[in-house]
């Protein structure tokens, strides 16, 4: 009998009892009033009257009128470069220990994101609140007895003035709390080894010496090192290697159109659990079985208001107009998709993380990532969001019995007309690509009436062309990084999809 598993489970099961729903306004509230609080004597508090907001009838309302939008581009031009200056107490209180790096979906050049002590103890807490929340998995005993693969960046990280630099799974990983560093896998030598390949090797040879009984990174590098890790032993499946395996938590990017190639690599289904762990925060995660959406944390560090997504709002560039109207957690409704924004004990004000989300339960405070605002396809009004480009791909998967891990869209001229190009990586490749296109085009208009009405119009056609997945990872690796946080761009601009055409074209010939 597993009697550890059963005095951990009993404790996890203890702690759900006595957690209670909060009150999403009275939290969110109570969190902007700390925030505002702790960061008044700042510079950013100064320059935005903290002080003068804090005496609000209407907190909430105030601090919207008062604070602009900011990106990371403008946050870090106006404040967060100052603190690479040696300036303290710019838009938080001293100077962070940790910067995030992070180069997203959409460039080369890395964000310096600043994480702080607060952050991490913010980060530390909401991973208290999943852990007790697996209560509701029903998991067996033994389950807890068993170690996790945690397949983040390097915990090698770097320091630069002063401070540490590296990805946000990498400063999470080197801080993990001293008890759970026993059930962390692949553990502390292996983990700080920066080369991606060499780490995964690592791994492969120590792979029969861990009983890991739970995964957790993003979908596509997951997939590569169980591959690696089948490749390396001779094996079928992975549950070949490690049968106690029965969770994976996953994150970064929407499960979904990897859902197919994963379970390839299993024996028989895993639990899979999400979460929303960014660089600027750990926003949420995935507190029950009868869902896949994921539930916002409102009492821990960060503050949320939300713009609704609509392309008036929505610029080029992916950032949001100055005039776009915010509505707090009160007022949120259902299916209905929002920009998010989120001000942080890092020091974030009112700051566009990028993502798009959608609630699927208001009283539950219950949401899914629907996509990126860069990622919004509006070329001639086609109005198409990264979910409904998920949905369509999984349709693909399931009519034609092939697996798509990965793909990339952007719209493009040809002879004078705008299509929709598709790079739709799969290793099936016998796939017949107009037959493939049409399908796609029919599930596109069947999803979105706004699609549907510029394909009658100025959208000429689709476009599909089959490659390997691997070209994929190889595009990643060339322009930014190879595993850790790093994700695949779903819509490209016009002059990076000709420079990714012609990567394409440079390795398939």
């Amino acid at each position: 009998m597993a009697v550890l598993g059963s005095i951990i489970k009993g404790v996890i099961e203890l702690a759900d009892t006595f957690s209670s729903e909060v009150n999403a306004a009275e939290a969110q509230r109570e969190i902007l009033k700390k925030l505002l609080e702790k960061a008044k004597e700042t510079k950013f508090g100064k320059d935005y009257a903290f002080e003068e907001i804090l005496k609000s009838e209407d907190l909430e309302k105030q601090f919207a009128q008062s604070v602009p939008y900011f990106d990371y581009h403008k946050m870090n031009d106006a404040y967060w470069k100052h603190l690479h200056e040696g300036e303290e107490n710019v838009s938080w209180p001293g100077t962070p220990e940790y910067y995030a790096l992070s180069s997203g979906t959409t460039g080369k050049t890395s964000k310096r994101i600043p994480v702080t002590e607060d952050m991490l103890e913010a980060i530390r807490n909401t991973g208290i609140k999943q852990v007790s929340a697996l209560a509701n998995f029903d998991l067996p005993a033994d389950f807890f007895e068993k170690t996790i693969m945690m397949l983040g960046s390097s915990t090698d990280l770097k320091e630069k003035d002063g401070h540490l630099e590296g990805e946000i799974s990498g400063i999470s990983a080197s801080n993990i709390p001293f008890w759970f560093r026993g059930y962390y896998k692949p553990g502390e030598e292996i983990s700080q080894i920066d080369d991606w390949d060499e780490r995964v090797q690592r791994i492969a040879e120590n792979a029969k010496e861990w009983d890991i009984g739970a995964l957790s990174g993003i979908p596509s590098w997951m997939e590569l090192m169980l591959k690696k890790v089948i490749d390396y032993h001779g094996v079928q499946n992975i549950h070949e290697v490690w049968p106690n395996l029965q969770v994976y938590t996953s994150g970064g990017v929407a499960f979904g159109p990897y859902k197919k190639s994963f379970n390839a690599l299993l024996a028989h289904p895993i639990t899979v659990i999400d979460t929303y762990l960014a660089s600027e925060g750990f926003l949420a995660y995935q507190a029950r079985p009868e869902t896949e959406a994921m539930k916002l944390v409102l009492d821990n560090g960060i503050y949320f208001e939300f713009v609704p997504f609509k392309p008036e709002y929505i610029n080029q560039d992916g950032s949001i107009t100055d005039d776009a109207p915010t509505i707090p957690i009160a007022e949120v409704e259902e299916d209905v998709e929002y920009v998010l924004l989120i001000s942080t004990v890092s020091g974030a004000w009112r700051y566009l993380i990028g993502d798009t989300i959608k609630f699927t339960d208001v009283e539950r405070h219950e949401i899914i990532i629907t996509g990126r605002t860069k990622f919004f396809l509006n070329v001639v009004g086609s109005q198409l969001s990264v979910n409904k480009m998920n949905d369509a791909i999984q349709a693909m998967e399931e009519k034609y019995d092939m697996e798509i891990p990965e793909f990339t869209i952007a719209a493009t001229k040809i002879d004078g007309d705008y299509y929709h190009k598709w790079y739709i990586g799969s290793p099936q490749q016998d796939i017949d690509k107009e037959d493939l296109a049409n399908s796609l085009d029919e599930a596109l208009k069947d999803a979105n009436k706004n699609y549907k009405v510029a394909r009658s119009k100025a959208l000429k056609g689709v476009k599909v062309e089959i490659i390997a997945p691997a070209i994929f990872h190889s595009w990643s690796e060339q322009n930014k990084k190879k595993g850790g946080q790093v994700k695949m761009e779903r819509v490209m601009g016009e002059e990076k999809f000709k420079d990714w055409e012609a990567f394409v074209k440079q390795q398939s010939s």
